[in-house]
């Protein structure tokens, strides 16, 4: 399916599938277990931009993924956020957070480079989500 992806988000991400209403993609940042949503909503900016049958399949969206890096990854924390202050489109990230990641307690934005995956590791992490997913994956 065809769907204008923000070029900052297609840059800094590894596509995992197609979800009913979202696009999933990978955060290509190997520090923290990072996901990101993205709506196939033309001009959607914010969650006030989708009507409410779309709002609702993008929270079970949600829910399905923080369900899956929850059982994958045993996080100590999930962050959930949509924030858009850099790519306008409407995109919902989910990360997992862990107490001993060079981050914590702060938020993952601006703190430390990014390290990209290694293609392996990409490799793998993909598949393990789409195994996990499974059902929710086109």
């Amino acid at each position: 399916m065809s769907f204008p992806l923000d070029p900052r988000l297609a840059a800094d991400t590894h596509p995992i599938g197609e979800m009913p209403l979202s696009r999933l993609l990978l955060m290509d940042d190997a520090r923290h277990p990072w996901l990101i949503l993205v709506p196939r909503i033309a001009g959607a900016r914010e969650l006030m931009d989708l009507d409410v049958v779309d709002r609702a399949a993008l929270f079970d969206e949600i829910t399905a993924v923080s369900r899956a890096m929850e059982t994958l990854l045993r996080p100590d924390k999930l962050n959930v956020a949509a924030l858009g202050n850099v790519v306008a489109q409407l995109h919902v990230h989910v990360i997992a957070r862990y107490a001993d990641d060079a981050n914590w307690p702060h938020p993952v934005w601006g703190r430390g480079e990014r390290v990209a995956y290694a293609r392996e590791d990409a490799v793998a992490r993909i598949a393990e989500l789409r195994a996990a997913l499974k059902e929710q994956l086109a």
